[in-house]
């Protein structure tokens, strides 16, 4: 059974009025300006994503990431995008780098969808244990890919797969992006292994927490 369901994305970010138009355009969806921070909005609330301000630059590569169709690479780059690491071999996508630095992966395709945004992924030490309590916490099942593991039909999630990869590094600093849930209370959450690193006060009316590996989340009530 369910214990929380998506709500929406959240990116750090140096220049939120550089980096919210960057993504509204790449995902073809529409920026709003909203005192020093904003919004990059869609058809649905589930859509959103936060540009929130951080004061500190980013320092270490992302262990969250997007995955996003494009028709061609030259049209995130017009928009300040970078290629990190081109396509080789049987690999079907390029890693880019938004303008402040945020690896994304782009996948090519001949009419790109109107949902262009397609995947949300995170980097694990134990990408089997992550999918398993995540998908302990949206009540769905994981899909074994031999090595990475994928979450589907995550409850009020528009994005169509969670995928949960595996790499050597340890998680150093706080995740740059950030996903939110809603539910009806946090107590189950901190039952099943979250760590809650701040309470709800001052300006804050949620509860920050971590999962198992120390990926960041934001969970709301009520």
């Amino acid at each position: 059974m369910a214990i929380a369901r998506f709500k929406d994305l959240c990116l750090d970010a140096g220049d939120p009025a550089r980096l919210g138009p960057f993504w509204s355009a790449v995902l073809g969806r529409t920026w709003e300006a909203k005192n020093g921070s904003g919004l990059v909005t869609g058809p649905t609330p589930q859509h959103t994503i936060w540009i929130n301000p951080v004061p500190e630059a980013k320092s270490a590569k992302n262990r969250v990431h997007l995955d996003i169709y494009v028709r061609d690479l030259a049209d995130p780059q017009a928009l300040g995008a970078t290629i990190v690491e081109p396509l080789h071999g049987t690999r079907k996508w390029t890693v880019m780098a938004d303008p402040e630095g945020g690896e994304f992966c782009a996948f090519l395709r001949p009419e790109i969808p109107a949902e262009r945004l397609h995947g949300l992924v995170v980097d694990c030490a134990d990408p089997k244990a992550q999918a398993q309590w995540w998908a302990g916490v949206y009540g769905i099942s994981v899909t074994d890919n031999g090595g990475w593991f994928t979450l589907e039909q995550v409850p009020g999630m528009p994005i169509l797969t969670m995928d949960f990869v595996p790499v050597p590094e340890p998680k150093t600093v706080k995740n740059r992006v950030h996903w939110d849930v809603t539910v009806p209370s946090v107590a189950p959450l901190a039952a099943a292994g979250a760590t809650v690193l701040r309470e709800p006060g001052g300006d804050v009316g949620w509860h920050v927490l971590a999962d198992p590996e120390g990926n960041e989340f934001c969970a709301f009530t009520g």
